[in-house]
């Protein structure tokens, strides 16, 4: 229960008196405690629009249609504890229609398929817990799953454990952009993952301290690009830090599905200050041993702290000066330049 526990204290004194959701314009709708940020995004007609969410905890499931494209949804406070939508649906939890259970995408207490999608200044969680469900073996619990070409999360915190940010694509030959920028993303398993051609610029990744005896705790990306796309996960100019003991952590392991078999992960960490909770010595591993990390695209460029210290070069490879300069926001992102001027 320390997740919910959290997130009350977080909102509580931000809470103020629910009036239902009501159109400023055609093209503005605010939603106040007590209002569905579900509902909020069925109104909006067609694509375009913004969403001002209130301060205050939302706990539902909130789904972002492709057709919505376009849409902004945004906290009313710059600070995005103020605004929090969170659920807890996990993989292994059954749905209420008996058809099965949920998977892992859709557990996630935010979906979206848009394209041109802006959130900003909110906190997207699912406080699933396994403690609370020894039952449930399928412990992926989502807070984000996002498709769409030109996804843009800025000011955004990201909280679950396992599989917290599922950054993935429309389908296998797209190949999707997103951009996130000052986001806060923390897990303990695989916390950020998926096929995405996804840019993390100046976001704090945080492993959380786990309830286990056995190392390594878990891993903070496990990539899933298609071999036909030349960019997977870029990380630059951000933190890792860690509520766990030191070289708890791995940076990343490749995850090659066993509905496609042909992925080729593709990492690149670089100019990150990267804390103790990383294991230094050997910073990847394997998801499984037939799709050995040694044979992926991952790289790193010009890290720093603790957790980057270089002392077996085979188990840290390194991008050149030369390389490095095609691993930037630019190449990733192309002429989508949701962070300005380069």
């Amino acid at each position: 229960m320390r997740r919910r526990t959290l997130l009350a204290g977080i909102t509580s004194a931000a809470l103020i008196t629910a009036t239902p959701a009501h159109a400023r314009s055609h093209r503005i709708l605010h939603v106040r405690p007590g209002d569905s940020l579900q509902v909020a995004v069925d109104a909006v007609d067609g694509p375009g629009g913004t969403i001002v969410v209130h301060p205050g905890t939302y706990r539902e499931v909130v789904n972002v249609p492709a057709e919505k494209g376009e849409l902004t949804i945004r906290g009313a406070s710059p600070d995005p504890r103020a605004a929090v939508l969170v659920f807890d649906n996990a993989n292994g939890t059954a749905r209420p229609d008996g058809s099965g259970t949920y998977g892992t995408a859709g557990s996630a207490t935010f979906t979206s398929a848009a394209p041109g999608l802006t959130v900003r200044d909110l906190t997207l969680a699912n406080d699933w817990l396994r403690a609370d469900h020894p039952e449930i073996t399928g412990t992926q619990a989502v807070a984000a799953y996002v498709t769409g070409d030109r996804t843009h999360f800025d000011n955004v915190r990201l909280l679950a454990h396992q599989d917290t940010l599922f950054a993935d694509t429309t389908a296998l030959d797209a190949f999707d952009r997103q951009y996130f920028h000052r986001c806060h993303i923390e897990g303990d398993v695989d916390f950020v993952f998926g096929r995405g051609r996804a840019v993390f610029d100046a976001c704090h990744f945080h492993t959380l301290q786990r309830d286990v005896t056995f190392t390594p705790k878990g891993m903070v990306f496990a990539p899933a690009t298609a071999r036909a796309n030349p960019y997977g996960f870029l990380a630059l100019r951000g933190r890792i830090t860690s509520g766990a003991e030191d070289a708890a952590y791995k940076i990343a392991r490749p995850w090659v599905p066993s509905y496609e078999t042909t992925a080729w992960p593709s990492l690149v960490v670089r100019d990150t200050w990267i804390g103790p909770g990383i294991d230094a010595v050997t910073p990847y591993t394997n998801m499984r041993d037939a799709y050995p990390w040694q044979t992926m695209r991952f790289r790193e460029h010009a890290n720093s702290g603790p957790g980057a210290v270089i002392s077996v070069p085979e188990n840290r490879p390194q991008l050149t000066a030369e390389e490095a300069a095609t691993h930037t926001r630019r190449t990733y992102l192309g002429d989508w330049r949701p962070y300005g001027r380069p």
